[in-house]
Formats: C-alpha cells, structure tokens, sequence
C-alpha cells in the first residue's frame, strides 16, 4: 500500500509532464497552411443595381467539360436513376436527377421536364432588395433558391422561398414564390463555363440571361413603379433624420440632375425649413435657376452668399455661378 501511495503522485506528475511538454510541441508547430486549390465549379456573383433596386445572383459554374447537357431521358431510365440514387427524391414527379444523372456520356446531364438547381453545388441564390416583376409577375423582396425545368420549346424559371439548399434535392414545390415560363435561345457560340448576365436593360428594368453551352435562358426584372419606389424610400430617410437638413437636399440634388425641377424645389424647401444653411439655399439657388426663374434665383443666391460668409464657407465659386445668373448665362 506505501509503495502504491508513493508511485501514484510519481505517476501523476508524469503524466502532467507529458500533457505538458505535447501543449509546448503543439504550441511551437505553426498552423497548416491554407492552400486556395481550383474549384471544378466556381463561385460567381452577378449584381446589377436597377434604379434604386438591388439584384444579386450567387452561384457554381460548372464546366461542360465535352458533356451531353439537354435532352430527353426515357422514364425507365429515370425510374432506374432514382432507385439506384436514394438521395434524390422518389415522389416528386419533376423530380431532380442531377447528379444522379451520371457522365454525360449515357444521357443529359440536365434532363427535360426535371427541376436543376441552375448551376453546381448549392442551389442558385436569387435576391432582389425591393419588390419587382420577373416577367411581368409579382415576386416581393427577398431571397430565393434559383430552380430551372428544361424542356425542347420552354423552360420554367422557379423562384423558391427555401433560400438556403443544397442542389434541388430538397426542393419543395409548395415553397415556390413564383413560375414563370421563358423560351429558351440557341446560339451559335458554346460557352464553357455556366455564368449569368444582364445582357440588356433600361432605367427600370434589366433582361438576366443564364448562359451555358449553346444555350440562353431570358427572363426580364423590372422595377415597377420607380418614382414612387424612390419616394417612398426617401421619405423613410427623412422620417429616420427629420432634423438633419441633408438627407432631403441630397434628394433635391438628385431629382434636378434628373431635370425633375419640380420635385427638386419640394425637397429643398423641406431641407431649407429644417435649417437654412449655405449648401442649401446655393442648391435652391441653383434650382431656381434651372426652371428659368431668374429673380427669384438671384434673391435666394444673395441670402446664400450672406448665410456663407457668415458662417465661414468659401463662397468664391457659387459667387462666379451666381454673376452668370444675373448675367442671363444659366
């Protein structure tokens, strides 16, 4: 029994000498380094800004890589695919083979009439900042799981509310936000990597394209109701700052370099009633100017000149630009 008394703290502190010495070997061994290998499809983010709206895609490019992608797969076959890959789901009658769907070689890689997932590895990302049209249907704002059904003369474009999902093995119908049926384009041209663009557009709307191999696949994001969108989004910003005199003279600043001297007038005169200061009574000035009411641009120039000297603005350049007004030359 000594003995066993004796040895035990022995043991003990050998054991803490170990436990030791491996902290300070592990402690003095630098970290592995983290090597950035290529991917075989790689991450992509298309963002695109219509009007005021922010539209961002994320996706995985996948390669063609001398593949078969479209096409038709007999329902035997697909029967056969989905029984020898139990993780695709059995009961969903647009249900997805991708990857199950084998080289390439043997069939389509992105069989007709079966839900993909619009690119490689998680589902395709869609996320749009405000309310829009995907064309000319209702999909509010928000983030979506991006989903595709081929077929010969049309495709279905599938924005689904499950945002975050791997592939379209999880896909749920019941979650779709939105359907809408596009015709899809041959080109001449093969692309080899997958990638999406906007390839046309206009103050409202942008036309997305999904790009692989031979073929485009169209749709068109519009911004219904732009004017009132930016109202709206405004009066917010002065709701949020009702004393800061600079959130609705930068409005001002935008609708008169828009020409749009009406609603200019409106917002600066909100700011110039917050707090007269020199920046605002210049772009009132300025304003003024710019809808050919020439005294009363002049007027409000001088109490602009007045109001910078007094609080010690440099006033020397509007000064220039307020001669030419009283000069006939703005």
């Amino acid at each position: 029994m000594k003995t066993l008394r004796r040895l035990l703290p022995r043991a003990a502190a050998a054991a803490l000498l170990l436990v030791t010495a491996s902290s300070i070997v592990s402690a003095q061994q630098p970290a592995a380094p983290k090597v950035r290998l290529p991917q075989a499809s790689p991450q992509a983010t298309l963002t695109e800004t219509i009007g005021v709206t922010d539209l961002t895609i994320v996706y995985h490019r996948p390669s063609v890589r001398g593949r078969t992608l479209w096409g038709d797969v007999a329902p035997e076959k697909a029967a056969a695919i989905l029984k020898a890959n139990s993780f695709l789901p059995q009961s969903l009658p647009e249900g997805t083979l991708d990857g199950g769907a084998g080289s390439g070689k043997d069939f389509p890689m992105v069989p007709n009439g079966h839900v993909w997932r619009a690119g490689a590895n998680e589902a395709t990302k869609f996320t749009v900042s405000d309310d829009v049209l995907v064309n000319g249907q209702k999909l509010p704002a928000g983030s979506y799981s991006l989903h595709m059904i081929p077929g010969k003369d049309e495709w279905a474009v599938i924005f689904n509310k499950t945002a975050e999902q791997w592939g379209s093995y999880s896909y749920d119908p019941k979650q779709d936000a939105l359907r809408v049926r596009v015709k899809p384009e041959w080109v001449a041209d093969s692309q080899e990597l997958l990638g999406y663009a906007v390839t046309a557009g206009t103050a409202n709307t942008a036309r997305v394209v999904l790009r692989w191999e031979k073929i485009a696949v169209p749709f068109t994001v519009e911004v219904p109701n732009q004017d009132a969108l930016v109202r709206s989004k405004l009066e917010a910003a002065v709701a949020a700052a009702p004393d800061d005199w600079r959130v609705p003279m930068q409005a001002a600043n935008a609708y008169a370099n828009d020409d749009k001297f009406e609603d200019a007038l409106t917002w600066i005169d909100r700011s110039v009633k917050v707090k007269e200061t020199f920046q605002n009574l210049r772009t009132k000035s300025l304003i003024l100017a710019g809808m050919k009411k020439k005294d009363e641009a002049i007027a409000v120039g001088e109490r602009a000149v007045a109001r910078g000297k007094a609080d010690g603005e440099d006033t020397t350049r509007f000064e220039k630009r307020l001669a030419d007004i009283k000069a006939g030359k703005m």
